[in-house]
């Protein structure tokens, strides 16, 4: 990224497993581009996922030992690489976006957004100093973070847009 460019604004989406965080994700993607802004994603998975598709030639080449592997074709690209990464090795990726959205990555230094629900999360999981609120139904609160109700996406969208500079 040069000097000209405006680094993106990173925010995260935190919670326990099936709290939403995907669903909200989604819906802010679709809040921020309809306002014109160029939107990116990063997805932390915990789980050690599998990058491609088993039997195909760019599964092969990782599988017979090629440290990095790219698939691409006119419109997109693939990128499967070894190593071990943190948020910050993923956003130069991202050039000319306006707004990185995370999913999960709660260990991360970003201010996010925690989703707290009924009978799946009652009790938050990130350190209140990076919270800039707390999408719940629980009616839970914590001191100096704003509680907004588990589907004003709006309101998320607002408390978001307030961080750019």
């Amino acid at each position: 990224m040069t000097k000209a460019q405006k680094a993106p604004l990173v925010v995260g989406v935190s919670g326990v497993k099936n709290s939403g965080k995907t669903t909200l994700m989604v819906k802010l993607v679709q809040a921020f581009s309809s306002r014109g802004m160029k939107v990116a994603t990063i997805k932390h998975d915990a789980h050690h996922f599998e990058a491609d598709t088993p039997g195909t030639d760019s599964y092969r080449h990782k599988a017979a030992g090629a440290f990095a592997s790219v698939i691409f074709d006119g419109d997109k690209m693939l990128l499967v690489k070894d190593g071990t990464y943190d948020v910050g090795d993923m956003l130069p990726f991202f050039e000319g976006a306006d707004i990185v959205l995370l999913e999960g990555a709660k260990h991360t230094r970003y201010p996010k957004i925690e989703i707290l629900r009924k009978g799946n999360s009652e009790k938050p999981v990130n350190d209140p100093g990076q919270l800039i609120a707390l999408m719940t139904d629980t009616g839970i609160k914590l001191e100096g973070v704003p509680s907004i109700d588990i589907n004003d996406v709006e309101q998320a969208v607002a408390l978001i847009l307030k961080l750019r500079p």
